[in-house]
């Protein structure tokens, strides 16, 4: 007895291996897209920082003022407290606006975030050394590649670890909130330590999430959708990133005599 082949079996088996394919293809593309507004963003915001800092503009931010004592020190001005906390607020129009803001909205608001952020790290550069901050910068970013990496490939589920992170989230911003007022050196020493650990961990969660949005919803994003998206999701990873570079600079860093 004769035995042909199953030409309905081996194009759905075909068919399959192209859409996994072309599913694969669009996920490296869209990781790539986020990976360059994060990285572009991080850019953008280090000259600024560094323009600040090392030009006349920084008396507008932190001019040198003479204390009771005689010393001289940098001490901030209302457009530097401006800068600290402006960026918060274009997250929060980003968070809330992303679904209703055009392409050209999200990415006009996230330039402008780097922007507004870099003049708020400007005081990193009054506080540490040059030497210091380029090291740390370095440390974070290979400590931010391994788990970002780490994140893409594994199989574990990080969405139970993703939760934990959070709550140490809400609960450093706490403590964080609270020490402005005790000013204790032990608990900043403690949230930074925290800090390093829980946003390390959430630069694998996010990763992860991102990676599995995209392949959930891939058919459902049009190219606008993913453009937006893109932007969003390059946000969350820039955050882990600064955030995890100020843990790892506090305790790592040079301070200037």
């Amino acid at each position: 007895m004769a035995f042909s082949p199953d030409y309905r079996t081996y194009t759905g088996a075909t068919r399959a291996a192209e859409t996994a394919a072309v599913l694969d293809a669009g996920l490296r593309a869209y990781m790539l897209r986020v990976y360059n507004w994060m990285a572009s963003g991080l850019v953008l915001t280090g000259i600024v920082a560094l323009a600040i800092a090392s030009t006349s503009l920084l008396d507008l931010f932190y001019p040198l003022v003479m204390t009771p004592s005689g010393r001289m020190v940098h001490s901030p001005t209302i457009l530097a407290w401006i800068s600290i906390f402006a960026p918060l607020a274009f997250v929060l129009v980003l968070n809330i606006g992303v679904n209703r803001l055009s392409t050209a909205a999200v990415q006009a608001l996230y330039w402008t975030f780097c922007l507004a952020m870099g003049a708020s790290m400007t005081n990193l550069f009054v506080i540490y050394t040059g030497e210091s901050v380029a090291r740390v910068f370095f440390i974070t970013a290979g400590t931010f590649a391994a788990m970002s990496i780490w994140g893409y490939t594994t199989r574990t589920d990080l969405t139970k670890l993703g939760s934990f992170l959070i709550m140490g989230l809400f609960g450093i911003i706490l403590a964080s909130l609270v020490n402005i007022f005790l000013g204790s050196s032990g608990l900043q020493f403690a949230i930074c330590i925290i800090g390093v650990l829980v946003f390390t961990g959430l630069t694998a969660y996010d990763t992860q999430r991102i990676k599995s949005e995209f392949v959930q919803f891939a058919y459902a994003y049009g190219p606008n959708e993913a453009a937006k998206r893109s932007v969003y999701d390059a946000l969350g990873l820039y955050l882990n990133f600064v955030n995890l570079f100020q843990m790892l600079l506090s305790l790592l860093g040079n301070r200037n005599e």
